[in-house]
């Protein structure tokens, strides 16, 4: 992750913060912190946060982790419905100068269907990137300051809006937004969001737009490729509630991605691609399993894709992200050789 171990500095690696309804209030803090300090010494860009009705206010997480690290980017997940795009836009302009540090942004369309009837918000799927392409591009044009913000549009208007206070330039954030279907993607070319899929096997995997885009995913490697799929298999179990689980959500749920995944048949042969997690119900992305040397390989067909930014789920211990440096250091080696060899092919 670090440009020292290797990694171009054109991509951009993210941890993943626990929830809230994993721990206990008395040890939430701590395992906050512990996970923040093992994302910096890894030397990841950020670490996403989850904001969902079931997990404590992500704006107050980032809060926690800017105060606990020295250099690692809260990545905020922002759903519409919870605020004003003022508001989000408020927040990372007070906490940027409170703390003089960047607070990046995940912006998110939907969230668990049952969240959504419960904050009334019956918006048809595609209608909901519409709805964030417009607070996106709010948030943007205050971020960047300089003349007061008016906008009309179907969903936001606002006049002669203006944001105190200013943020820095260098601490303008940058701006990822979740989506695989043609809505989401397009919502996040418009507003010049990074795109975040989550990805089918690399072989079937399109190629990222020009601007390149991201993935979200699960990295469990070591050393020896036994080990790694041995703490894959005690880390998920089988487990049938949970497979239960997983159809029912996927019965509900108008999400392109959880469709796409769902459907996503066990790739033939040794692959490190594994829908398991996935598909137990036990975390929302599928996840690469085997040695350092494999999972380095299946990453720099990925980044060779365009594939710039990388999401990857909440770390169980430092190993998890040490190994996951070494992978993502010896890809982009990779990547780059393979670069120079078409181009003096």
């Amino acid at each position: 992750m670090p440009d020292q171990d290797g990694l171009d500095s054109r991509y951009r690696i993210y941890s993943t913060c626990p929830q809230s309804r994993s721990h206990a209030a008395a040890d939430y803090r701590r395992r906050i912190a512990e996970v923040a300090a093992w994302s910096e010494e890894a030397g990841c860009t950020g670490i996403l946060v989850y904001a969902d009705n079931g997990v404590v206010d992500p704006w107050l997480v980032a809060q926690t982790i800017l105060q606990g690290t020295r250099r690692l980017c809260p990545l905020v997940a922002v759903q519409p419905i919870y605020m004003h795009p003022y508001t989000v836009a408020k927040m990372v302009a007070s906490l940027a100068w409170l703390h003089d540090r960047r607070v990046c942004l995940n912006m998110i369309a939907g969230g668990f269907t049952g969240d959504l009837q419960a904050l009334g918000d019956p918006t048809p799927h595609d209608e909901r990137y519409a709805r964030l392409a417009e607070y996106t591009t709010i948030i943007r044009r205050l971020l960047e300051g300089g003349q007061p913000v008016s906008f009309d549009g179907r969903h936001y208007t606002v006049r002669n809006l203006r944001l105190t206070p200013a943020l820095p330039p260098a601490l303008m954030p940058a701006i990822l937004m979740s989506g695989s279907s043609e809505a989401g993607m397009a919502a996040a070319e418009s507003t010049g969001a990074v795109g975040i899929v989550y990805p089918q096997p690399v072989a079937e995997q399109p190629a990222a737009g020009p601007s390149g885009a991201g993935i979200r995913l699960g990295i469990l490697a070591r050393p020896d490729a036994a080990e790694a799929w041995a703490i894959a298999h005690a880390r998920f179990p089988d487990d049938d509630r949970g497979r239960m689980t997983h159809k029912l959500a996927m019965a509900v749920s108008d999400s392109v991605w959880h469709r796409q995944l769902s459907a996503q048949p066990a790739p033939a042969g040794a692959t490190p691609y594994w829908l398991w997690p996935f598909q137990t119900y036990k975390t929302f992305c599928p996840y690469l399993v085997g040695s350092i040397d494999e999972v380095a390989a299946e990453v720099a067909a990925y980044l060779a894709k365009g594939y710039r930014t990388v999401i990857l789920d909440v770390p169980q211990s430092p190993e998890d992200l040490d190994c996951a440096r070494q992978v993502f250091a010896r890809a982009a080696a990779i990547a780059a050789g393979n670069q120079q060899h078409k181009a003096s092919a």
